[in-house]
């Protein structure tokens, strides 16, 4: 018997998460410059940071033999958030504190709720705390809450809502996901995924944050990865009730975000002019890569967030003539979306660039 064996099958029954191809191995395999290929497959700020991030680590490097001291943007977020600092979490990204969630709730004989086409994380961090994945189909590739809720069984103790959804795009308004949470039971925790909030229009934002007034059974996650371009720093949070929060410091792994991501996601916070400059890019990109989309005649679904999902048929064999043309977008076959494609909104010389491409690999 292969010592492999011995692990638990609820641990060799998951298949690990597959992230964007870097630029790095492209370059290996189709033997293209780096310079010369562009990567529109993680959904990264194509701004890259924010500069007041930037500066903030560069002055913490000197300090780097010392243990976090995650005091500071605990209390930053806390102010921001109007929460106490015993409501915030910080984790290694914000799939740490989906993962912890799951610790805390999860265990073999329990199940958590989430939608098809939803984020990967979600059946990842349920089945490596031994729990049961009840997959609920989806509604114009959206959330379908009112199945969800259905679908809840004296089991489940998680719900996971990614809002908007990655990698549909798709967005639920506010009345609507407050309605599901006055329907769900107490005892049943819902993570409300917020990663790509602040790509929201004014009109589309709410205050969810308030709701855990009301809802003491809610988790909301965000990440200083998308809009603050602080993706390979790994920075996230939950905002939740004081009593949970406890119970997901106690499966923290200490020290779980470095100084150097903690000094970033600090000053990042309040730099707003770069939080304005990286939702008016997008914007921008949006409407070109659609508008671009529309020209080729493809069907796409609507998106909320920094990314956009098209139909394109055979999307393993677009996406390798994507490749070979310097153009990384993103396969999400893993999805049940075998014949979509995912892009992320880049700059409009890489947006350019890949509806060129683009048309080429579909004129084949």
């Amino acid at each position: 018997m292969s010592i492999a064996e011995h692990a638990p099958a609820y641990v060799r029954a998951i298949s690990p998460y597959q992230p964007g191809k870097p630029i790095t191995q492209l370059a290996r395999e189709m033997g293209l410059p780096v310079e010369q290929i562009v990567k529109l497959a993680s959904n990264e700020n194509p701004l890259g940071m924010s500069p007041r991030a930037r500066a903030a680590m560069q002055a913490a490097m000197g300090e780097l033999e010392r243990y976090p001291d995650q005091y500071d943007l605990t209390a930053a977020l806390a102010e921001r958030l109007g929460v106490g600092m015993e409501q915030i979490v910080l984790g290694n990204g914000s799939n740490d504190v989906l993962d912890l969630a799951a610790r805390v709730f999860l265990a073999p004989g329990r199940s958590s709720v989430f939608s098809r086409h939803a984020f990967a994380v979600y059946p990842l961090a349920t089945m490596s705390a031994g729990g049961e994945c009840i997959v609920v189909p989806a509604r114009h590739y959206g959330h379908d809450l009112a199945v969800m809720r259905a679908a809840i069984r004296p089991d489940t103790r998680i719900v996971w809502v990614a809002n908007p959804n990655n990698p549909t795009g798709n967005f639920l308004p506010g009345g609507e996901v407050r309605t599901f949470l006055q329907s769900v039971p107490a005892d049943v925790v819902v993570v409300l995924d917020e990663a790509y909030n602040e790509y929201l229009t004014p009109a589309e934002r709410v205050d969810s944050v308030a709701w855990l007034r009301e809802f003491p059974n809610l988790v909301i996650t965000r990440t200083f990865s998308k809009i603050h371009g602080l993706a390979g720093l790994r920075v996230g949070y939950a905002v939740t009730t004081a009593e949970i929060a406890d119970l997901m410091h106690r499966v923290r792994q200490p020290f779980n975000v470095n100084n150097l991501a903690l000094a970033g996601a600090i000053a990042a916070l309040d730099d707003h002019a770069f939080v304005a400059e990286s939702y008016e890019s997008n914007r921008r990109g949006m409407e070109q890569i659609v508008a671009g989309l529309k020209r080729l005649g493809l069907e796409y679904i609507p998106s909320h967030g920094n990314f956009v999902t098209f139909r394109v048929g055979d999307a393993a064999g677009v996406n390798q003539a994507l490749l070979r043309q310097g153009v990384i977008v993103r396969p999400i076959a893993g999805y049940a979306l075998p014949e979509h494609l995912r892009v992320t909104i880049g700059l409009e010389r890489e947006n350019a660039r890949f509806l060129e491409a683009l048309g080429k690999a579909l004129a084949g």
